[in-house]
């Protein structure tokens, strides 16, 4: 007998399922892909070994070595007696049977995947999503990126670094919308001087080959590449099946649920991107232990309304919480502290003097609002702030908290 389905084994699905299993539920796993999901596979790991390898070369080579690794690990954690796992597609038959499995409890984790642009050549040969970009063989002596997120900015950072010619066409004014603008404004200003060209406020209208058109202030303007990534976002992976369970769901925003992942319907939940929520692999991670908790009684104080995320550029750009723009449209009073990479005596022997902290607070040096890093080993940085935050700290008790020395993490005491 089965006590909860999960459909799809990505972080957020295998984490839930080994979670519920180790508290004595009995679970059923439905994938049809890979274990490991998007992240795994095609996005967050194999990206970060493209940051953290030399040449293109050694990328692509090292690249499927990292995922069969960590891929084959998971495959072990859901070896666990109390799991069962059923390599095909999860199709809802009714609201409590999925393939023909029965269960009190259900977890909809079938994730998200690349959302193109409806223009002319956007299915052309050397158009793709990241995935494709990923399995490509040849470093491309032009690359144009469409789209100034987390996505199109980690591979601009990275493909310049390999030595390819690189130009960003971003329809916003400004990079990276969910970080801080002073964090977003620089990152985009220190990549322009190491050669990454940057069209803002460009709207694409087609793709011609090797030729991508768009308008920028009034102006038709082109570029040449020689290959083009569309980075315009993700889009929740719903199928036509979750009709047969009842529960509310839109194919652009995915499925509706409320503040602890439940759908319109009992007993079954939705985590991770599918819920459109937080498009985070950590994110969907928690929110399967919540939902799991939910299921076996257990209260937990998970916070979901600050959210930690990280952008893996060369420097690194991180943030949680609202940037400061935010907390001006709300109302909220607050003070904001800066401090500098430049004046860090561990970034200073790293010859990593690139970088800035915002802190966020309730005046008087009150309650931890937010922080928006730009330099080294931002995302360890804001993953501190993060702790605190959750954990209702103020500013100064950061402040009186003794910090290793000489470390990066001396830059959040030093703010003024």
């Amino acid at each position: 007998m089965t006590d909860l389905i999960i459909i799809g084994a990505g972080p957020g699905g295998y984490k839930a399922a080994v979670y519920a299993a180790r508290h004595g539920l009995k679970v059923t796993v439905f994938e049809d892909v890979h274990v490991g999901g998007t992240c795994l596979n095609v996005g967050c790991i194999p990206t970060k070994t493209y940051v953290h390898s030399a040449t293109f070369a050694e990328a692509t080579e090292r690249q499927p070595q990292v995922v069969e690794a960590l891929r084959g690990g998971i495959e072990t954690l859901l070896s666990h007696p109390n799991i069962t796992l059923i390599r095909e597609k999860g199709v809802f038959i009714n609201a409590n049977t999925v393939s023909g499995v029965t269960a009190k409890h259900i977890i909809v984790a079938t994730g998200s995947s690349a959302k193109m642009l409806p223009i002319p050549g956007a299915d052309g040969q050397n158009v793709g999503s990241s995935t494709e970009l990923l399995g490509l063989k040849e470093l491309p002596k032009r690359l144009c990126i469409i789209g100034a997120g987390v996505i199109g900015m980690e591979f601009a950072s990275v493909f310049q670094r390999f030595g390819s010619e690189v130009t960003v066409v971003e329809y916003l004014k400004e990079c990276l919308p969910m970080v801080d603008g002073d964090i977003a404004k620089r990152l985009r200003k220190l990549l322009e001087k190491r050669g990454i060209t940057f069209y803002m406020g460009a709207g694409v209208k087609s793709i011609d080959g090797s030729t991508v058109l768009f308008e920028q202030k009034g102006k038709e303007v082109s570029v040449e590449a020689d290959y083009v990534l569309m980075a315009t976002g993700r889009k929740p992976n719903v199928s036509p099946d979750f009709a047969n369970a009842g529960f509310n769901y839109d194919e652009r925003k995915g499925i509706a649920v409320d503040e602890n992942f439940k759908t319109s319907v009992k007993g079954i939940y939705a985590i991770g991107d599918v819920n459109g929520r937080q498009m985070l692999a950590h994110a969907a991670e928690m929110q399967g232990i919540h939902v799991v908790n939910r299921i076996l009684g257990i209260e937990d104080k998970i916070r979901f309304d600050f959210m930690p995320a990280a952008i893996f550029t060369e420097p690194e750009a991180a943030c949680v919480g609202p940037t400061e723009d935010q907390l001006k449209e709300q109302g909220v009073p607050f003070e904001c502290h800066k401090s500098f990479y430049r004046a860090n005596g561990k970034a200073l022997a790293m010859n990593e003097t690139e970088g800035m902290v915002k802190l966020c607070c309730e005046p008087e040096e009150g309650k931890l609002l937010s922080a928006h890093v730009f330099g080294a080993h931002a995302a360890d940085i804001v993953q501190e702030v993060t702790a605190y935050i959750t954990l209702g700290a103020t500013l100064r008790q950061l402040r009186e908290t003794v910090h290793i020395h000489p470390t990066l993490s001396e830059v959040l005491i030093e703010v003024n």
